[in-house]
């Protein structure tokens, strides 16, 4: 069978999948059967340059031109507002898209979902996280028949790069993130990695399939790495934990935790072994307990690999135009989200080297129904002077599990005690221990 693709967007994604298809067209077409012909390449710009060559007879500036000659269009592009109108307008010639667009899924996916059952035709949108991970489709197919109870996962190389260079090399977030831009890992503005929005957007995607519905982006809570001091990183390593940006989808009672934050993990979780720019998914079903993808998360290859892999879908459903279709008519369902979550942390107070005050921390914790699992405190790392010029000294207080709202409550409180310099720092711990 023979298809027709074309491409809107040739950045580096875009030029990665001009290439591998070039290059393993025969290959793709001996283990499918399925000839993928590349028509039409669109982008603004074709002065600037490229890892690769897209031939010149391929290359349009006009995305209708895109639309018109293809089979199935690619959204390379990004973004929101073009990235819709161009789906949109596909789905209306009756045509079907693969995208690698987690932005514009995860916070307009409901709506483009819909207007593709409505029209019968597939949105392909594997690349969309993990890159070259095949994330969705395990989800999707391999674990069909399980209830998917949790997702966690390190979904962003950027601040895993920064995080593992902190922990193994001893440097601080502000060189670390230096040399993550050195290197291309970081963006020149980081924002969307480092603030945790890169996460976020595909953890809502992921949660979208993995538990049959929808919610609107907004209720995601998101908190980035720009605040982690290297202190914590190394306290934590001391108590046995390493820290990660973790991206966390899981079911509790009728509601769902959905959020992004830096999270301890223990030091012999799987996950917390994922260093440098690599991501990992920990997905966990009532019947195959837990599994564990790994991977690439970006760049060019990685990523051409998935929206390929799309292709080759997309090509298996034109042939059986019933099933040409998004695949998500039956998430119809608005999911509720819970901001209450159910967690251990990790707290650490600036106070005097003197007597009484972790009793007094202690008194409000209780009062709040928070109980300590351990305390560390550094009585030879002195960060500043106090009020009187004693040496201030850093308490690290480990709790069990408890709720967010209490814990928020009790963190107001203890804010506010004479003994307590400076802002608290919370960061969350993920284990099975109560």
């Amino acid at each position: 069978m023979k298809v027709r693709v074309g491409i809107v967007g040739c950045g580096v994604v875009g030029t990665g999948v001009v290439e591998l298809l070039l290059k393993n067209g025969d290959t793709i077409k001996k283990k499918t059967g399925i000839e993928l012909v590349l028509t039409r390449v669109a982008d603004r710009d074709w002065q600037k340059s490229r890892a690769f060559q897209v031939p010149y007879q391929l290359r349009t500036t006009d995305y209708r031109e895109v639309i018109e000659q293809s089979d199935v269009v690619v959204e390379l592009v990004g973004g929101k507002g073009f990235a819709f109108e161009l789906i949109e307008e596909t789905f209306q010639k009756g045509k079907p898209v693969v995208t690698a667009n987690k932005h514009l899924l995860a916070e307009e996916g409901q709506e483009l979902f819909r207007r593709a059952q409505e029209r019968g035709v597939w949105i392909g949108f594997e690349a969309s996280v993990g890159g070259g991970i095949p994330i969705i489709k395990a989800i999707r197919e391999s674990l069909v028949a399980n209830q998917i109870e949790a997702i966690y996962g390190i979904l962003n190389g950027t601040t895993n790069y920064i995080l593992t260079r902190m922990l193994e090399e001893g440097v601080d977030f502000e060189r670390a993130l230096g040399e993550a831009q050195e290197k291309g890992y970081a963006e020149a503005d980081p924002s969307l990695d480092i603030d945790g929005w890169d996460s976020a957007h595909k953890i809502t995607l992921l949660s979208f399939i993995a538990f049959g519905g929808f919610f609107r982006f907004s209720q995601v809570y998101v908190e980035g790495i720009r605040e982690v001091d290297l202190l914590d990183v190394e306290l934590g390593r001391e108590l046995g934990y390493t820290l990660k940006l973790l991206a966390i989808a899981k079911r509790r009672g009728e509601e769902l935790e959905v959020r992004v934050h830096p999270t301890f993990l223990p030091e012999e979780d799987p996950l917390a072994k994922v260093s440098d720019v690599f991501n990992a998914i920990m997905v966990q079903g009532d019947f195959v307990g837990k599994t564990m993808f790994y991977g690439r998360g970006a760049g060019a290859h990685p990523t051409a690999s998935a929206v390929v892999s799309d292709l080759v879908d997309t090509a298996r459903c034109l042939m059986h135009p019933a099933n040409c279709r998004s695949r998500l008519d039956w998430q119809e369902k608005n999911l509720t989200l819970s901001d209450d979550f159910y967690s251990r942390y990790y707290l650490r107070f600036d106070v005097p080297d003197k007597p009484g005050i972790l009793a007094s921390i202690s008194r409000v914790l209780a009062d709040h129904q928070i109980s300590i699992a351990s305390v560390l405190q550094k009585e030879k790392v002195c960060k500043l002077a106090g009020r009187e010029g004693e040496p201030v000294v850093p308490l690290v207080v480990l709790t069990h599990k408890a709720y967010e709202r209490s814990m928020r409550r009790a963190l107001e409180e203890i804010r506010a005690l004479p003994v307590v310099l400076g802002k608290p720092v919370l960061i969350r711990v993920e284990e099975e221990a109560e």
